[in-house]
């Protein structure tokens, strides 16, 4: 070994400690199984007892509660959602068929599917026909007079006699 506290070697070297361990043998006791004394606990223990697991069991129930209501709130949430991606869908269709309608009450649209389709052609000067009238009129006058027939019970026309002396 060096003297300055080098190690010129690979391996560590080995310390050696300030002080030596007494070694004492102790000898076992030898323990008899004895019988178990009965514990007695106290009414102020009990009571205390039963407070925490009461505690502990409605503390539960309340963690449960909430639980189980988080669970029906996720699922209404996740119904209102479906419903509005539905509305959405129904709503963009909705605007395509606008759309749609619009684009077919056009004139030209429409002549050109009556051309196509229907088979129909415009008119001519030779088929136009035209038609006169003569300026008789042909609204009658009301000549027979109208009678409504009042259907009336019993009661009715009993009171109707009395009150109309």
């Amino acid at each position: 070994m060096s003297r300055n506290g080098y190690q010129y070697s690979t391996s560590p070297r080995k310390l050696e400690p300030e002080y030596r361990p007494h070694k004492q043998k102790r000898k076992l006791k030898v323990v008899e199984d004895l019988p178990r004394q009965e514990v007695k606990i106290s009414k102020e223990q009990k009571k205390k007892q039963l407070k925490i697991t009461l505690a502990v069991i409605a503390i539960f129930g309340l963690l449960l509660t909430i639980s189980y209501r988080n669970s029906q709130i996720n699922e209404e949430f996740n119904k209102m959602q479906n419903l509005k991606q539905e509305l959405a869908s129904v709503q963009k269709e909705n605007e395509q068929l606008k759309v749609s309608i619009e684009n077919g009450l056009n004139l030209n649209n429409i002549e050109k599917l009556a051309k196509e389709k229907l088979g129909m052609q415009k008119l001519t000067n030779r088929q136009i026909v035209y038609v006169t009238l003569p300026k008789k009129d042909y609204v009658e006058s009301a000549s027979e007079k109208v009678v409504i027939d009042n259907q009336e019970n019993w009661f009715q026309k009993f009171v109707d006699k009395i009150f109309n002396k």
